[in-house]
């Protein structure tokens, strides 16, 4: 999670490879823990939040890469560690978003004069938030 969040936030970029790493990390947990119930429901409900932010990326409003990555995390926490990785989320978003304010990270000027900032170390900033609190167990 540190390198996606490294990677996004130097070069704007998640790479694939990455992605299907983590999607497999996923699938390892599964099946080590043996947690086979919950399978249907996490795919259900990362399925269904990628179909919404597909709407966000239609609209600019999101990269195709934070689309990608916060699909595999919402592939992680499933629906009953969301509350806990939003509340996370926003928390992490809103210290960069102060930070690129206050001048203290760079941002990307985006069409139409619009700053952007990475969502990357954000996304990883809270599944790994999400991880130390225990939602995920083993």
């Amino acid at each position: 999670m540190f390198y996606v969040a490294l990677t996004d936030f130097k070069h704007y970029k998640i790479r694939n490879e990455v992605i299907l790493v983590l999607a497999g990390l996923f699938l390892v947990y599964v099946f080590i823990s043996g947690s086979w119930t919950m399978l249907f429901w996490n795919f259900a409900f990362a399925g269904l939040l990628f179909l919404v932010m597909l709407y966000f990326y239609s609209m600019k409003l999101m990269g195709g890469g934070d689309v990608k990555l916060l699909t595999v995390a919402l592939l992680w926490v499933g629906p009953f560690c969301a509350a806990p990785f939003a509340i996370f989320m926003l928390f992490f978003a809103g210290i960069h978003t102060l930070a690129a304010k206050l001048k203290f990270v760079e941002t990307r000027v985006e069409g139409k004069g619009k700053e952007a900032i990475p969502f990357a170390p954000s996304i990883s900033a809270a599944l790994v938030s999400v991880f130390m609190v225990g939602c995920l167990k083993v």
